[in-house]
């Protein structure tokens, strides 16, 4: 870090010259990130849905996502306008790949026009999930879904189109919550630094962190596939992770020149402490974030890209660009604006006034701030604090234990909007199960459709089966082109996302497990829409334990290296997962309870949203580590100063503990932001993320961390001697004057401190 300094010192021009030219090359890129992201992404390798979607291209029109055109007739339409918008759409559709508009289903709708007020003209869409989506979104612009056009509205229906609306709301969401964000953000800056020049340093290096991160998501989306929930993922982590990290080193660089040092001193110091805690908060977030390609799914996968990309621009710009930009500014950086000053000396003259005799009397000792008031008490009785802070954590974790997975499409859109409105009405022309039919591939072990046995045994199925009182019809089978399969459309009676579709998914799964009727002549596989939801239901609780087993091992070993301690990092690890599972009895109780659905406007769906509880456990593990880092860095360099495990305590949290308050407030705004606006699965993430920070700041950093440090005394520091030989020393305070007094001998297996060491 010394090193860097230098460097950045000595090409200041230089560096200020690359960072404007990526930042002008990448704003149009960053324009156009949306333009290639896919609301699909969620199939499961291997699975049921997925085995099914790919034997459906064995059968001869055969569509793997339904997809419509809902005509609804209002008073001043009549069929002669019904009509026409039958012809817009055939004309449409042959302008586009991959659709169809059988001549017969226009023949049929025209037949009808005027004599329904909904007209249904099915479309005919070959491609996979993700092709079909795209198609969607085509066709919702073309036909422009939602407006009325001589007394007919048009509509685009099925999942995909449903898919497709989630993808251009969330658009939309993102630049609200951008819009709203960076004002916010600058207000609590204003306050914390009391300088619109300093504000100003980490807001632009947030946008300039958003900016670059939108051009490397539009680049990485030609490449692979990337889901349309990337750009809400990658703001809203990268807003508050640059904003947070350029506050740390700034923060550190005007405490040190408050303190006395040179400006370039105080540079070098903040790059040195801080900037090394920042690397490593940043290391230790993109390593959680790596957790998610445990779970095999496109879509997590994708997310967890982005987002590693954003903290990874935000490390850069806070440790490569920031110090630059803090010597260009020069005092400017540091000092108090007019407003702060003026308002300080208002304070002053407040706290001058008259007092009783004797309260200024000379000689009597000065009241101490409020962090060191608050450090004293947690650590004169620290386990009462943790105790009682411990208690806290866990009721707030206890809704938590009845966490119930959903994905609605429907649901996460807002009523009025044209995809929901399209659904709607088709489900009231046709029931709501003909959007997302339910199918059953049989592959017949031997002989095939034209065997016998094998005709009776699919005919039996279907009789079996048509007597569900879940199901609404069974279409004829269908056999495939080389006669050794059956493809079997069951129509549920009830929507396709909800609970009794998904009961009846998992009678016909168990059909076809049980060696009996049709699975005695055939391997059977079920799929369609519904079985695509529980199959990513199945895949999120089925690597939740593998991704929070990466997340905690490879969070300790960071730690490990960074505090030379094996207790610190696995008290860090512990203190992380309390804060993650406050988080998630929050998060049921306001979206699955609904307790605050009247305070907050919400319309809680029963159940959480099934990317959410792996995508906060991977975020807020990593989140944490920044503060816990932050504020064991500081404890750390304290004790190599001193020694003394108690007064490095006191020391660290009473340096740390308002840089952490303010960069968690800022989090907490971002994130904030996000919980108001958008579709509840983003609102879900962003309160989620919101608590667990408020949390993690206050209850765990300020009160549970420094007692449980006091509890365990010397043991904070210990680290056996083999590893000691063997870890990098990040020796903040090697450089640093001597201690006055000399310290105590480490015990057996302590590394020696670094401060006494360069003493």
């Amino acid at each position: 870090m010394d090193r860097l300094e230098g460097w950045l010192t000595r090409r200041r021009r230089l560096v200020v010259a690359l960072w404007l030219v990526t930042l002008v090359a990448a704003a149009p890129f960053a324009a156009r990130q949306t333009e290639h992201l896919t609301a699909g992404g969620f199939k499961v390798p291997g699975s049921g849905s997925a085995k099914v979607e790919e034997a459906l291209a064995d059968f001869e029109r055969a569509e793997r996502e339904p997809l419509s055109v809902v005509l609804a007739l209002r008073p001043q339409g009549d069929a002669a306008a019904v009509r026409a918008a039958i012809d817009r759409v055939r004309a449409v559709a042959a302008e586009l790949e991959d659709v169809e508009l059988p001549a017969e289903a226009v023949a049929a709708a025209k037949r009808e026009a005027g004599t329904k007020p909904i007209t249904i003209v099915p479309l005919i869409a070959e491609g996979p999930t993700e092709s079909v989506v795209d198609l969607a979104v085509a066709l919702r612009d073309r036909l422009g879904a939602g407006e009325a056009r001589d007394g007919v509205e048009t509509y685009v229906a099925g999942q995909a189109a449903l898919f497709a609306g989630l993808q251009d709301l969330t658009k939309e969401d993102l630049r609200e919550a951008e819009l709203r964000g960076f004002p916010a953000v600058l207000v609590v800056l204003l306050a914390v630094f009391g300088s619109l020049a300093a504000a100003a340093l980490p807001l632009a290096l947030g946008f300039a962190s958003v900016l670059i991160t939108g051009a490397i998501v539009f680049f990485l989306s030609q490449a692979m596939d990337m889901s349309v929930l990337v750009t809400n993922a990658a703001s809203m982590i990268g807003i508050g992770v640059a904003v947070d990290y350029s506050l740390f080193v700034l923060a550190r660089y005007r405490e040190e020149v408050r303190a006395g040092a040179p400006p370039d001193e105080a540079r070098r110091v903040s790059l040195r402490t801080s900037g090394i805690a920042v690397a490593f908060s940043g290391l230790t977030v993109m390593i959680s974030l790596a957790g998610l390609f445990l779970a095999p799914s496109q879509a997590i996968r994708s997310m967890a890209v982005g987002a590693i990309v954003a903290v990874g621009i935000a490390v850069l710009a806070a440790v490569g660009l920031l110090p630059v930009l803090i010597r260009l500014l020069g005092r400017r950086a540091y000092a108090r604006g007019r407003v702060a000053l003026t308002l300080e000396l208002v304070w002053r003259r407040l706290r001058s006034r008259p007092r009783r005799r004797g309260s200024t009397a000379p000689g009597r000792p000065r009241r101490p701030d409020f962090w060191t008031r608050w450090t004293e008490r947690v650590i004169r009785r620290p386990v009462l604090s943790a105790a009682l802070s411990a208690a806290l954590l866990a009721a707030l974790a206890i809704p938590a234990f009845s966490l119930k997975l959903g994905d609605g499409s429907l649901q996460q859109l807002p009523a009025g909007h044209d995809a929901r409105v399209g659904a709607e009405l088709a489900a009231k022309a046709e029931g709501p199960g003909a959007s997302g039919p339910t199918w059953v591939v049989a592959r017949f072990d031997r002989g095939g459709w034209a065997d016998r046995l094998n005709r009776a045994a699919v005919a039996r199925w279907i009789g079996a089966v048509e007597r569900d009182p879940a199901v609404a019809e069974v279409a004829p089978p269908q056999p495939s082109r080389d006669g050794r399969s059956v493809l079997l459309t069951v129509v549920p009676a009830a929507d396709p996302e909800g609970p009794v579709a998904g009961a009846l998914l998992d009678r016909l799964r168990a059909a076809a497990d049980g060696g009996r009727g049709l699975a005695a002549v055939a391997d059977v596989e079920v799929g369609g829409g519904t079985a695509y939801v529980e199959d990513f239901k199945d895949l999120v609780f089925g690597s939740m334990w593998k991704v929070g087993l990466f997340v905690a091992v490879f969070s300790y070993l960071v730690l490990l290296v960074l505090l030379r301690s094996v207790v610190l990092p696995l008290k860090a690890v512990v203190m992380n997962l309390l804060s993650v599972g406050a988080a998630y009895g929050v998060l049921v109780a306001v979206f699955q309870y609904g307790w605050l659905d009247d305070l907050l406007g919400y319309d809680s769906l029963g159940y959480i949203h099934t990317m959410t509880p792996l995508f906060l456990l991977a975020i807020v593990f990593g989140l944490s580590m920044d503060y816990e880092v932050f504020l064991l860095t500081r404890v750390r360099e304290r004790y190599d100063a001193t020694g003394d495990t108690r007064a490095a305590i006191a020391q660290g949290l009473r340096a740390s503990a308002r840089t952490i308050s303010s960069a968690a407030l800022i989090m907490v705004v971002v994130f904030g932001i996000f919980a108001g606006t958008g579709v509840p699965a983003i609102k879900e993430l962003g309160l989620g993320l919101a608590v667990a920070i408020a949390i993690d700041a206050t209850i765990v950093r300020l009160v549970l961390v420094p007692a449980a440090m006091q509890i365990l005394g010397r043991w904070n520091w210990w680290l056996p001697r083999p590893l000691a030989r063997v870890l990098p020393a990040a020796d903040f305070e090697a450089d640093a004057p001597a201690p006055a007094a000399p310290a105590p001998a480490p015990e057996a297996g302590v590394a020696a401190p670094a401060g006494r060491r360069a003493a």
